[in-house]
């Protein structure tokens, strides 16, 4: 389990102003800690989904968290709420269309700061 400190040591190699704006923000929230600890290592840890997946963990009115990126294939049929780091183009348009919220993962840490009724998706390395 990584440490303030080691997210901290590992930030200070990000250059997207976005991303250490959203680890900052994750960082200083406990129960936002483990979004920072995904963000803030290897680009490779982040988990990438595509629409299809996203539908296979999404029930209807969840909110499901994704620490990396949203990809467009596939379609989605519930309607919860989408907060990922990033949407592509065409995956945006997908999920607004089929009714879906979607929000950036520091907008929802601004909003809610407990993480009441989020789920966090994580890779299995931690």
């Amino acid at each position: 389990m990584k440490t303030k400190t080691q997210i901290a040591n590992q930030l200070k190699r990000k250059t997207n102003k976005e991303l250490v704006e959203t680890i900052i923000a994750a960082k200083k929230n406990k129960h936002w800690i483990e979004v920072a600890r995904i963000l803030s290592g290897p680009r490779k840890n982040r988990i990438n989904l595509n629409l299809n997946e996203v539908d296979k963990k999404i029930k209807d009115k969840e909110k499901i968290v994704v620490p990396g990126k949203i990809l467009s294939l596939g379609e989605i049929t519930k309607k919860g709420i989408v907060i990922a780091l990033d949407f592509s183009e065409k995956a945006k348009e997908k999920l607004l269309s089929s009714k879906c919220e979607i929000s950036k993962i520091i907008d929802e840490i601004k909003k809610n700061p407990e993480a009441k009724n989020v789920e966090i998706l994580k890779n299995d390395n931690y």
